[in-house]
């Protein structure tokens, strides 16, 4: 049994893979802040996970985390980890000493990014390259070829938010103007759609659906800018795939529907868009996959030496 599991700012989900690569339940407990909360909210996750399996101590073959953050994935070690209160903290191996078990840590977008090539694996599909969208309160990409993860010279490869597209536009959590972030996101969504709504996104869709002029404005915004990440991904990486995840991919086919509607619009008016067919790689997840929790359980087969 493989162990994987997803550490978010609020909680933490774990499942685990067996030999046939089949999903077990999957577990959610509350994510505890600061670098000893998510030391020990990891560790309870695993031992909770052990019972749950049956196994005996140090039962799963490989564990592998998903977390936000810088992490070094040779060393294990996470690094401004803002929204879990992380400056730095030796995550794996210090995990390790506690389970006995080798630990990897991965950036939790990049795992999902493998979750997700799982997802198409398992359904008979084979792209030699793909990425995996992001969108929830930010904006960022996981970024495949051939099966290995695109990292780039600094580690920051598939930080598509933080692409200008509108120097004149608002200004962005980075310093920057206008990133695609800004239009794309769930926190964009919060900044031009005000509401005290659980899922401002949702209320915004059913609006706009509803004909509110307003709500028709913001929609479009948003998925011209989902859009617009789509169309940079493929004329910067040209993947195969994209799927599309993160919390706002809850909003299913009318997320899929309106993107794809979009890249068409743009490829009648373009030639060269046309001949790239972006709205056939574009799909969204299915609701419910654990996509994080999957590649993070994937992350753990590769191991790493103890220094």
């Amino acid at each position: 049994m493989r162990l994987g599991i997803d550490i978010g700012g609020t909680k933490t989900a774990a499942i685990a893979l067996d030999e046939a690569d089949a999903l077990s339940e999957m577990l959610r407990i509350p994510t505890a802040i600061g670098a000893e909360g998510v030391l020990e909210t990891a560790f309870a996750t695993a031992e909770r996970m052990r019972e749950l399996a049956g196994a005996p101590a140090g039962g799963f073959s490989s564990i592998g985390i998903g977390i936000p953050g810088a992490v070094d994935t040779s060393t294990g070690r996470v690094a401004h980890a803002v929204n879990l209160g992380v400056e730095g903290l030796d995550l794996g191996p210090r995990l390790s000493d506690r389970l006995g078990v080798e630990v990897r840590v991965e950036n939790d977008v990049k795992a999902a990014a493998l979750g997700a090539q799982h997802l198409l694996a398992a359904s008979g599909e084979a792209p030699r390259s793909m990425a995996y969208v992001n969108l929830g309160t930010g904006l960022a990409a996981g970024i495949l070829q051939d099966g290995v993860l695109l990292r780039g010279a600094s580690g920051v490869a598939g930080e598509v938010g933080h692409v200008p597209v509108d120097p004149g536009g608002v200004l962005c959590a980075c310093g920057q103007r206008g990133c695609l972030e800004t239009l794309a996101s769930g926190s964009a969504i919060a900044r031009m759609w005000p509401s005290r709504h659980p899922l401002p996104a949702l209320e915004l869709f059913d609006a706009a659906d509803a004909g509110d002029e307003r709500a028709l404005e913001v929609r479009e915004r948003f998925l011209s800018g989902v859009a617009a990440t789509v169309r940079t991904l493929v004329l910067t990486a040209d993947v195969e795939q994209l799927v599309i995840g993160g919390g706002l991919a809850a909003l299913g086919g009318r997320l899929e529907t309106g993107v794809h509607r979009i890249l068409g619009e743009w490829s009648a008016e373009s030639a060269f868009l046309a001949s790239l067919d972006l709205a056939r790689r574009v799909r969204v997840i299915p609701l419910g996959f654990p996509a994080a929790a999957v590649g993070a359980a994937l992350v753990g087969e590769q191991l790493w030496p103890k220094s």
